[in-house]
């Protein structure tokens, strides 16, 4: 009997640890194949030499000798060009500026929607997102059908006389970030939703028997409980900005210069495969390592509040 419960425990035992590294092991295993990998193979790029159309391998045999060869002047032509530096800061700028409005947007309509009565909170979520029902494509043309000089708003407005001649609306900065905050403020939303309509009022209630105001139990309550989704709802927006091609593309114009464009003229423009693989591991870099810099410093504020 006593061998029968012993080997039942280390069944359960192995399974258990199987089970375990199975749920850690297939995430990582995922990412490994659809971002590592392919991260990897953009680098080797980056620092290989085209030879017409081919790429020149960075490993080489010859005569018992392993050559390696790097090619860093992409990297060092970056630094000499301030039209990448340029680039790169305008993507920022316009991704910063892009999460900043879906943030002042999202954050009351989540919160209005977590507020709600219960069953009327999936008729809100279907609205938001009802735009994922159509094509990103279609939804960006529409955009630009809007806003032309001939377009829907201005003959409006000049059919009412608020304005005698068209107003420049389009291949404009405006154009730009509007069309880009009409597409990414669903992924604001819906983050900040999840964790707004998980939190206690029971906190908020104690707040106002202790005397705070609703401004001030929203302001030192509801916020700082909602910081987990504020943040999830910026990197969902802030990160695809950064990268964003089509948006640039169809609603901005010269001085809407975005990394995405660049990436397209060097790879399909100046076929430099190479140079555009560079602009797009530098690309990759500046949104990670701030990331990871600051998941580690959530972290290690987290292990020093539970101490």
């Amino acid at each position: 009997m006593s061998a029968v419960v012993s080997n039942t425990g280390l069944y359960a035992k192995f399974t258990g640890t199987w089970g375990r590294t199975a749920v850690i092991g297939v995430p990582m295993v995922f990412l490994l194949l659809v971002f590592l990998l392919p991260f990897l193979v953009v680098f080797k790029i980056s620092l290989s030499e085209m030879d017409t159309v081919f790429f020149r391998d960075v490993l080489s045999w010859s005569d018992g000798v392993l050559t390696l060869q790097l090619k860093i002047g992409n990297y060092l032509s970056l630094l000499d060009d301030s039209l990448y530096l340029q680039t790169y800061l305008s993507s920022i700028k316009f991704a910063g500026i892009t999460t900043g409005i879906c943030l002042a947007i999202a954050y009351p309509f989540a919160y209005f929607m977590a507020r709600s009565p219960a069953e009327t909170r999936p008729a809100l979520l279907m609205l938001v997102m009802l735009p994922f029902w159509t094509s990103f494509l279609l939804r960006v043309y529409a955009w630009k059908m809007l806003l032309a000089d001939s377009g829907v708003f201005n003959n409006a407005a000049m059919a009412m006389g608020l304005i005698s001649e068209p107003l420049k609306m389009m291949n404009t900065p405006f154009s730009l970030v509007l069309g880009m905050v009409y597409t990414y403020v669903p992924f604001m939303i819906l983050p900040l939703y999840a964790n707004l309509v998980k939190m206690d009022l029971r906190l908020l209630e104690a707040a106002m028997d202790l005397g705070a105001t609703p401004w001030q139990a929203f302001w030192r309550i509801t916020v700082p409980l909602s910081k987990s989704g504020i943040i999830a709802g910026s990197m969902l927006v802030f990160i695809p900005c950064v990268g964003e091609f089509v948006i640039p593309e169809l609603l901005g114009g010269p001085q809407t210069l975005m990394i995405g464009r660049v990436l397209w003229d060097e790879f399909f423009s100046n076929n430099d495969w190479p140079m555009a693989a560079t602009v797009a591991v530098v690309m990759v870099l500046l949104i990670i390592v701030p990331l990871a810099l600051f998941n580690k410093h959530q972290a290690e504020s987290a292990s020093g509040g539970h101490k």
